[in-house]
């Protein structure tokens, strides 16, 4: 008799990823994050950053229904089926309106939910890392100034350091509420949190 698969901890959730058809294990943090904060339902307009593979938009996807409308976007191919969505590959920091508006045939901007789980390409030195992931999430907020609607929601997710506390000053400036989430999806040894910014005041 063939002996059962013991898979515990990350190898449990990838395994449960590929048995659920989502592109990366990383899809159960933003299920957890919409659990909690009730950040996605039907007909919502939502911009998905550092898209790739493509766990978060499959799950983003199914959540907003055939009513709503999904922009992907990566510098990297996003390999996961997105029946409907609009992909765009691209780096997000020469991110236009008009990229948005012609390849949505003028659709969106403005979204309802921007989501990003950017992150930099990890050196080893910690800080060069946090400082990197903390210009991630101020360009994810530079993006939300220009396409988020009044009262839209945005979340980042961050290195936490020593520049953490003027990322959330800002996010604070432009958004009603704040609050932040380390997903149990995510490692242990991680020092990556989210963060979670709903009521945009507007640009």
């Amino acid at each position: 008799m063939a002996k059962r698969a013991d898979y515990s901890g990350e190898e449990a959730l990838a395994a449960r990823a590929r048995r659920e058809g989502y592109a990366a294990r990383s899809v159960y943090k933003l299920e957890e994050l919409d659990r909690r904060f009730r950040l996605l339902r039907g007909g919502l307009r939502v911009l998905d950053l550092g898209a790739a593979p493509g766990s978060w938009s499959q799950f983003a996807l199914r959540r907003i229904g055939p009513k709503g409308l999904l922009v992907s976007v990566d510098r990297n191919e996003i390999t996961a089926a997105l029946p409907g969505a609009v992909r765009l590959r691209g780096d997000v920091f020469e991110l236009q309106f008009d990229d948005l508006a012609e390849h949505s045939s003028g659709r969106v901007p403005p979204f309802d939910l921007i989501l990003s789980d950017m992150a930099p390409s990890t050196t080893g030195v910690p800080l060069a890392d946090h400082v990197a992931s903390v210009e991630l999430c101020q360009r994810a907020l530079e993006l939300a100034r220009k396409f988020l609607r009044p009262g839209g929601g945005l979340v980042v997710k961050v290195f936490q350091g020593e520049d953490e506390p003027l990322l959330r000053k800002e996010l604070k400036v432009c958004f009603q509420a704040l609050k932040s989430m380390k997903p149990k999806a995510t490692r242990s040894q991680s020092v990556e949190t989210f963060l979670v910014a709903t009521g945009f005041r507007g640009s």
